[in-house]
């Protein structure tokens, strides 16, 4: 059964996660990344994870600034949201990281991460900075580069000190803040994505949908570009949820394909 759990952080911060424990033996552990306006229990999240727990440990959790609070399905910390630079998000996935590898039954095993659109960014960065301590990298439908703003954004950012972004499924409006654009601006070598992925080793596979947006399509041949030792696998017929919704309707081949190629990925880099 799926454990939750809670990290505390500096300024009174959390870190909400759920462990999906291994049937037996752990071969690996699995850290899962949500994206953009996501959340560790939208939709496939649960799912996903429960499936890829069969021989690996996984762990699925919110960064500490994506708006979720108590509540795991609502947005109730919009003022969070507001201020959740990449830097902050690069700082959670490490203190999680710190933690997990004090735990006895996971210190030892090699780590993967598997981001979703940005989360995948996020996971990228960090195995960037920190290649020594990943297995290897997995993009469900990633993006290839952090800037994810409109012009028209940015332009009120740095004018009016914030901006906002229309939750489709919810109806909010979600506030974005300079101090985001500011990062964004400060780290950007850091945050290149693509240049920084040339001189790398560390293994990564790209698994997307062929309904996927076109601008996360054109992002994906710039990664195998820069690296064509990098598979990228597509998935036929699937959208950047691989067609499932939130509330969870149920799985879908393309999901269930996305897990086993991750699974594939995985083992193969093990042995």
């Amino acid at each position: 059964m799926p454990t939750d759990f809670i990290l505390p952080l500096k300024g009174n911060n959390l870190l909400r996660c759920t462990r999906f424990q291994a049937s037996g033996k752990a071969e690996s552990l699995i850290l899962i990344a949500h994206g953009y306006k996501g959340f560790k229990d939208w939709g496939m999240f649960p799912y996903a994870a429960g499936k890829l727990s069969g021989k690996h440990e996984v762990v699925t959790f919110n960064f500490s600034h994506n708006g979720i609070g108590d509540n795991p399905q609502q947005f109730t910390e919009l003022d969070k949201f507001a201020v959740n630079t990449y830097e902050q998000e690069q700082q959670d996935l490490d203190a999680l990281v710190s933690f997990l590898r004090k735990d006895p039954e996971l210190s030892g095993l090699p780590l993967f991460l598997i981001g979703h659109s940005r989360g995948a960014g996020t996971s990228l960065v960090y195995a960037l900075d920190h290649p020594d301590l990943i297995a290897g990298v997995i993009s469900w439908n990633g993006v290839a580069g952090l800037d994810l703003f409109t012009p028209e954004q940015k332009q009120e950012m740095r004018e009016q000190g914030i901006s906002y972004v229309k939750n489709a499924r919810t109806g909010q409006d979600m506030p974005l803040k300079r101090i985001i654009l500011d990062d964004l601006e400060r780290q950007r070598e850091r945050y290149d994505i693509v240049g920084r992925l040339r001189a790398s080793s560390f293994p990564v596979a790209l698994i997307q949908g062929t309904n996927d947006g076109k601008y996360l399509q054109e992002g994906s041949a710039r990664i195998v570009a820069a690296r064509p030792d990098i598979p990228w696998i597509r998935i036929e017929g699937g959208n950047h949820t691989f067609n499932t919704v939130h509330p969870f309707g149920g799985t879908s081949t393309q999901l269930e394909q996305a897990i086993q190629a991750s699974l594939d990925f995985i083992d193969k880099h093990l042995s």
